[in-house]
Formats: C-alpha cells, structure tokens, sequence
C-alpha cells in the first residue's frame, strides 16, 4: 500500500475530513507530509477530538522506535479500539509489514504498521474502517448529547 492508496481509502469514506499540512498552511512544519483523518461530517477541523488514524512520514519527537527516517519509510496509525488492540497485538515496532502496538500511544488502543503491503494489508484497511466507525459513533455520541438526548 502506498501512502497515495490509503488516503485515497480512508478519504472515500462518508464524513471524512483529511488533512495533509504543507508549506503555506497553518499547520506545523514538522506535519509537513504526514496525514491527519477525522470524522468530521461538517468539514471543519475538530479542536476536541484526536484523529481516528494518521500517516507519519517521519521521526517526531519521543517517537523514534519504529526509524521512519529511513528512505521510504511511512507508518500507518489506527485509533482501532482496545477490543482491536488487544486482538491485533504485535512486536517489534521497526519491522515492516507487521501489525504493532502504536511506539508511543498502545496503551489507548492505537495499532500501527510500518510501511503496510502484503501481509498487513487486509487488516490495515480493516482496521482503518474500524477506526472510521468508532470515530463516527463518538461524533454521532456528542451530536446528540449537545441537542439533549
């Protein structure tokens, strides 16, 4: 999978807004070429919620374990849920084409792959609808508890 196919994916589904900071743009220098995926049915950025996955194509700080700054190299992360978590567990946080627990954010529920192809691939695009989902049933949760359901 290249980064081009999984934001064509995780862009076409209902509701999703997809940032992809570049120079120019409000957004952060070290963002530049990574993207953000929220459920967002309005288009507008949400100051309160964490996206439901990203693509980082780079080292941040604190976060070096998986070497994204070697040539070619991407991470995919997914806020797929502790049930997922838990299911999908993996090791080593630099292999490639393998499920892990996010180097930095596991404990609540992110999964990551490096670099997904063929042994992750399935899964990656499942888990990035299941992240989609549960990021849509929280939005869908507040609409309706700010209207007073």
């Amino acid at each position: 999978m290249t980064i081009e196919e999984i934001i064509g994916l995780v862009s076409g589904l209902d509701g999703v807004l997809t940032l992809t900071p570049g120079p120019g743009d409000e957004w952060p220098e070290l963002s530049w070429g990574d993207a953000f995926f929220y459920y967002s049915p309005d288009g507008v950025v949400p100051t309160n919620v964490q996206p439901f996955a990203t693509i980082v194509t780079k080292n941040y700080p604190g976060d070096e374990s998986s070497r994204l700054d070697r040539p070619d190299t991407f991470r995919v992360n997914i806020h797929a849920g502790k049930k997922e978590f838990n299911r999908q567990l993996g090791q080593d946080p630099s292999a490639t084409d393998t499920l892990i627990a996010h180097p930095v954010y596991g404990s609540a529920g992110w999964l990551a792959v490096v670099n997904p192809a063929s042994n992750t691939e399935m899964a990656t695009r499942e888990l990035l609808e299941t992240a989609y989902r549960l990021a849509r049933a929280r939005y869908e949760r507040r609409a309706d508890s700010s209207r007073g359901r």
